[in-house]
This record gives structure tokens, C-alpha cells and sequence, in this order.
């Protein structure tokens, strides 16, 4: 389900949109202080960093997304990407964390037009963003998972399993399984296209479809509270005949490289360490998400 986990319209049950707008009241500490954001420095790499470090606050690009980067319900900025971003920024010497919200399209515009200093918002590593910022190596990767139902009658751990069954299949709108289902040779016009992995697992429950395909995060999520349905074991997809994993990572701005490097030298620790899962657990993610993808890698370089 590349959307969710790409950022399209929905993510675990609630849409991007609803989510900005319980964020709509943060938008005046977005827009205010935006003059105070650190320049950035066009020569050695750039001195953000030491900027950062001097104001003692990073203003994070988020954009209201459950599990990624978001406001809770007490006010409080947390997501996967906010609560990384305090654990290596605080190693970096830089204490506090601010957000500013925005919608996912305008993450990387306003980044470059320095209207906060990174993005923190699981952002997924592609050759078409790399031209446009620098990443991180990614802190999690994502694999597909199917819902079905209890037991798995059909035995489908992937799209081949799918096609050859024959069962009867569904996924989101927009979401990059139907390209991967069709790749394995089922008829595109054949799928049901549900609005998101709640609809789904509705449809795995009732019967109409013996299958819904998602990202393993959401697909695990959505079926904690069913009695009929299950998540199965996550799976590599193909894409042009290999295995494709993506992976989501901070980006900065393509002056920043020594930010970028020393946030990668702190990640790299939080990984060897085990304590990037940690973090990362109490948002869903398991060892399952865990990666050594560089940002190199699937940059296409």
C-alpha cells in the first residue's frame, strides 16, 4: 500500500486530511518564527548544524500522519519520525524539537525554502525526491501484508499465491499493490478497490474478497481488534521481476551534507544498538521494519 506509507490519503483508519486539520491550530507556530530558521550555508558542506546546536531548538517538516509524524490528541508532538528526531538531534547537542506542520506535497518545498530545517515525516526514499533533497539512509523499510481470513483457508502469503488461487481480490485506491497484483498476472480490472484497509478488512470479514493487500504496518493494525481476520507473514513484492522494498527517511536540503552525515553516523549507533526499535515500536513497527537500505540504494545510485 505504497499511499499510506508513501503518504497518500489514508493512513491507519484516518485520512491525511482530517489529521491537518486537528493540526490547523499549530499552523501560527509553523508560520511564526519561520524567520528565525537557520540559513542555510552554500559552501563546506553547510553550517546548519552548528546553527542548530547555537539556537538550541530544529524545526521538524511534519505532516500530520499517523504512525509517521503527528499531534496527539494531548497536543503534544510524536510519530515515529518526531521521537527519532529528539533521540539523534539530543545526541547532535540539539535539545528541542518544534514542529511544523504542512501538507506532505509542500514538505519538500518548504524545505528548500527553508521554512523549517528537516523532514521528519517517514518520508519513502525515490530517485524523483533525491533530485530534489538529500535523505538519510532509511530508519525503517515496508513490506506488503495481506488480510484473510482466520486461518488463512487459501494459504496466500503473496501476489503469486493470489493469481494462482484465483481468490478473489482487493486493495486500496491508489495504492501501489495493484500495480505489484498485476505484475503477478491478475487482471487489473478484476480487483476491488476499497477506499483503505478498514474498508478491506470489511470485506475480508464479510466475504467478499478473500484477500486485501496493504503495507505489513497497517495491515497488522487494522486487524488487532478482529475475530475473523488475521495479517499474514510480510512479504517482499516484485516490481519489473525484483524483489522492491522501500524505505522512508529524514531529508535536508542538498547543501546540508554534514547535517545529513552526522545524522547518519547517530542513526547508524540507535540501529547497531537495538535502540532504534525501541523508538520505533510503540508506533507499530517491528524487527519485520528494521533495514540496512541506504539512501544510495534507492536513490538509484
Amino acid at each position: 500500500m505504497a499511499p499510506p506509507l508513501e503518504h497518500g490519503e489514508h493512513t491507519s483508519g484516518t485520512t491525511r486530511r482530517s489529521l491537518l486539520a486537528g493540526v490547523a491550530a499549530l499552523g501560527a507556530l509553523g508560520a511564526a518564527g519561520c524567520s528565525r530558521v537557520a540559513t542555510a550555508s552554500t559552501t563546506g558542506g553547510g553550517e546548519l548544524l552548528d546553527r542548530l546546536r547555537a539556537a538550541g531548538v530544529v524545526r521538524l517538516g511534519i505532516a500530520g500522519e499517523i504512525p509517521f509524524g503527528y499531534i496527539d490528541k494531548n497536543g503534544d508532538l510524536t510519530g515515529e519520525a518526531p521521537e527519532l528526531a529528539k533521540a539523534v538531534f539530543k545526541r547532535l547537542g540539539v535539545d528541542r524539537v518544534q514542529p511544523v506542520p504542512t501538507e506532505f506535497g509542500s514538505l519538500i518545498p518548504g524545505l528548500n525554502s527553508q521554512q523549517f530545517d528537516v523532514v521528519a515525516a517517514g518520508m519513502y526514499v525515490t530517485p524523483e525526491r533525491c533530485e530534489q533533497v538529500i535523505f538519510a539512509d532509511p530508519d525503517y523499510q515496508m513490506l506488503d501484508s495481506f488480510i484473510v481470513r482466520k486461518g488463512n483457508p487459501k494459504g496466500l502469503r503473496d501476489y503469486k499465491d493470489v493469481v494462482e488461487k484465483k481468490a478473489k481480490f482487493a486493495t486500496g485506491t491508489g495504492y501501489a499493490e495493484i500495480q505489484y497484483a498485476v505484475e503477478a498476472g491478475y487482471k487489473e480490472s478484476d480487483i476491488l478497490i476499497v477506499p483503505d484497509q478498514v474498508a478491506g478488512l470489511n470485506a475480508v470479514e464479510a466475504g467478499r474478497v478473500d484477500v486485501f493487500a496493504g503495507t505489513a504496518l497497517t495491515t497488522r493494525e487494522v486487524v488487532k481488534k478482529s475475530a475473523k481476520a488475521e495479517a499474514t507473514k510480510a512479504f517482499t513484492p516484485t516490481v519489473d521481476g525484483k524483489p522492491h522494498v522501500d524505505g522512508g527517511a529524514f531529508a535536508f536540503r542538498r547543501t546540508e551534507t554534514n547535517l545529513r552525515d552526522a545524522f547518519n553516523t547517530e542513526l547508524r549507533k540507535l540501529k547497531k544498538s537495538g535502540e532504534l526499535l525501541r523508538i520505533l515500536k510503540p508506533f507499530g513497527f517491528t524487527q519485520a521494519e528494521m533495514t540496512d537500505l541506504t539512501a544510495k540504494e534507492l536513490c538509484g545510485g
